[in-house]
């Protein structure tokens, strides 16, 4: 699969990148900078022992990709979205974004759409199937690609194939998905977020992220 990651050059989006590119996928990097872009991209070819991952503008990565991931801050989310609107149609969009309290970070932001995601598909349009996924993993984790990520990622979709398009690159990646249901449910998942920053915080501990025992 050809995988645009738009905000690639961020320790979130360069990790999964990593992943994506040593499951076999074929990698762009999106950025605002193309030369950016292309100075991630040759690291992580580096990293991979291999020409797998390559640099680009914004547009011209939403352009080429069968599906597009969108990891910038919340600050920057409409923007980036509204660049690349006319190349998104008919694709998938996994959106990873997460709103941000800039007072404090440990506290859940509720953006006024409901979540980022949901604003995202208000945005876009039915044209394009917006997946929430990734927000409660730590780069931490994921750019150590020799150990196994004790971490669960909630997929939520209003469009069911699309959903099983994330669920299954979060396998490649790595890492369990769980179906957490409709785009409503991004609200929750954006959420956890905060909550796992002030864990973090206040526990001393690096990474913590969800796991669904069953």
């Amino acid at each position: 699969m050809k995988i645009a990651i738009l905000g690639g050059t961020g320790k979130e989006g360069s990790g999964l990148a990593l992943r994506w590119a040593n499951a076999g996928h074929q990698v762009i990097i999106g950025s605002r900078d193309p030369n950016k872009a292309q100075r991630v991209a040759e690291e992580l070819n580096l990293a991979l022992g291999s020409e797998r991952v390559r640099g680009a503008d914004n547009l011209s990565a939403a352009q080429e990709a069968e599906v597009v991931v969108l990891s910038v801050p919340y600050t920057a989310h409409k923007e980036t979205l509204s660049s690349v609107k006319d190349a998104l149609n008919g694709k998938i969009l996994i959106d990873v974004t997460v709103p941000v309290n800039p007072a404090d970070y440990t506290r859940v932001m509720v953006p006024p759409g409901g979540s980022a995601s949901k604003e995202a598909q208000t945005l876009l349009g039915d044209q394009v199937k917006v997946v929430t996924a990734f927000q409660n993993i730590s780069a931490t984790h994921l750019k150590k690609l020799d150990a196994p990520i004790h971490c669960d990622v909630l997929v939520c979709s209003d469009d069911e194939s699309a959903k099983q398009v994330g669920m299954q690159l979060v396998a490649d990646a790595g890492m369990k998905a769980w179906d957490a249901g409709p785009l409503d449910n991004a609200v929750v998942v954006e959420g956890l977020t905060a909550i796992l920053l002030g864990i973090n915080k206040r526990h001393k501990v690096k990474g913590a992220g969800i796991r669904i025992e069953t």
